[in-house]
């Protein structure tokens, strides 16, 4: 799942200003970009892969813990479930490492292909693992197995679009152009949320259990098929692959990467530390929290955080707007005094009731949309030209993995244990290591000048 965007703040742009008429003059003889195109293939792209991520996310509440942790109680299966939920992310650096070695010895058009396919194949396959009853722990096995190989491809599918769109967006829309990527996730998440409340509604719980969760697994290859040829239709074309060459958005190695600025990686990661935790506990948390809680019906859950999706929406298109206005790391770091304020509201809004419940959701998509619209690369631009196309993709992977992978697990978990104003302390905890991240990184340019 790829949501990284070059973004280059307002503290950069004499930097960028060079690189731009670098990149232009280099274009000279060939047909301009048109931002529109990429990014439309940026959005393709971005939300088939967050369908895959929320399918797989809202199975491991709804399905797999009476599937394949039936020997279980209920809380302890979803904590299962939500252990192997964090294997992807765990093997995502993994597979961004090979499949950028697969790049650089035979293109980028095999390095996708096989990726997005190696995606699709373990989407699918996760649909036809039998049930615990029939298979044992083999089928955990398997599980955990295809989940692996989900992370790797993921990891393996960075396509380069959104670096080529930030280098060719209109210098006054740079926040604009950035938060197009980001749409793919609350755009994912209404396709698959809305899926899932189809099937529940529609089949009893039987049915669902036994052979209706399948289905969203099959929509999700058929839609990666779909966003393959999307995809490829830009990035196989000469004129595309003159221009990611003549922007230097080329793969390095990982180890030469992280020699030569991997610091760059890891103040990355943890300046949208704020949004990624946000993200996980407002999708997938609630849902798992108040199905054990039984205080609202699943499907009403489902319900509200549809509408919360396409609040998401709202907020990372706003979110373009207040990065031109006020610069990027300014938003970034706005959000996340704000993030603070709703971390905590947390436990007054979760044990307050439907009411409570439905507005936590509703706000904190809301939030999620704004912060997460410029959460993707807001320091990348303090990578050198040569490391900027590896660079994103790296700093993505430890984004996901620092700030999303286990907060599902830490989040139940020390809710079950503590209440939910552990939730409070979890997310406030990534709150400041987001505005730490911005000062260093605010004075690192201020160093550099």
């Amino acid at each position: 799942m790829s949501t990284d965007t070059l973004n280059y703040n307002e503290t950069s742009q004499s930097e960028f200003q060079r690189d731009a008429q670098a990149d232009m003059g280099g274009y000279q003889g060939h047909s301009k970009v048109a931002p529109g195109e990429i990014a439309i293939g940026v959005i393709i792209g971005r939300a088939s892969e967050y369908f895959d991520f929320f399918v797989y996310g809202i199975a491991s509440v709804l399905v797999f813990p009476q599937v394949f942790f039936p020997f279980l109680p209920p809380l302890d299966g979803m904590l299962m479930a939500f252990v192997l939920f964090s294997f992807a992310f765990i093997a995502r650096p993994f597979g961004t490492s090979i499949f950028m070695a697969i790049q650089r010895r035979w293109g980028r058009s095999v390095k996708l292909t096989a990726a997005l396919f190696l995606l699709g194949t373990a989407t699918a396959g996760i649909a036809f693992v039998p049930n615990y009853n029939s298979l044992g722990t083999h089928a955990i096995v398997l599980l955990a197995i295809f989940r692996v190989v989900q992370g790797v491809a993921t990891g393996g599918a960075w396509d380069g679009l959104p670096s080529l769109l930030a280098l060719n967006a209109p210098e006054d829309k740079r926040g604009w152009y950035s938060m197009i990527g980001q749409l793919g996730a609350p755009i994912g998440f209404l396709l698959a949320g809305g899926l899932f409340l189809y099937l529940r509604s529609t089949l009893n719980a039987d049915d669902f259990l036994d052979w209706g969760w399948r289905y969203p697994f099959y929509v999700a290859f058929a839609i990666n098929v779909v966003a393959l040829f999307a995809r490829l239709r830009l990035v196989v074309t000469d004129e595309y692959t003159r221009l990611l060459e003549e922007g230097e958005l080329k793969p390095v190695g990982t180890l030469v990467m992280f020699k030569g600025q991997g610091y760059n990686i890891f103040l990355g990661a943890f300046a949208s530390l704020a949004s990624y935790a946000l993200f996980h506990l407002v999708t997938i948390f609630p849902l798992s929290w108040l199905s054990l809680q039984s205080t609202q019906s699943v499907n009403s859950i489902l319900t509200a955080e549809i509408f919360g999706g396409f609040l998401g929406i709202v907020g990372t298109i706003l979110s373009g707007w207040l990065a031109d206005k006020l610069g990027r790391r300014n938003t970034l770091g706005t959000l996340a005094c704000l993030i603070g304020i709703f971390a905590l509201c947390t436990p007054w809004l979760l044990e307050g009731g439907p009411g409570g419940q439905d507005a936590f959701i509703i706000i904190g998509f809301f939030l999620l949309g704004l912060s997460y619209g410029q959460a993707a690369g807001t320091v990348t631009a303090n990578f050198t030209r040569q490391f900027r196309y590896t660079g994103a993709a790296l700093t993505s992977d430890f984004a996901w993995l620092v700030g999303a992978a286990f907060a599902p697990l830490v989040a139940l978990s020390l809710s079950s244990h503590f209440g939910v104003v552990a939730v409070s302390g979890y997310l406030l905890s990534g709150v400041v290591c987001t505005l730490i991240a911005l000062r260093i990184n605010r004075a690192l340019e201020t160093r550099a000048d």
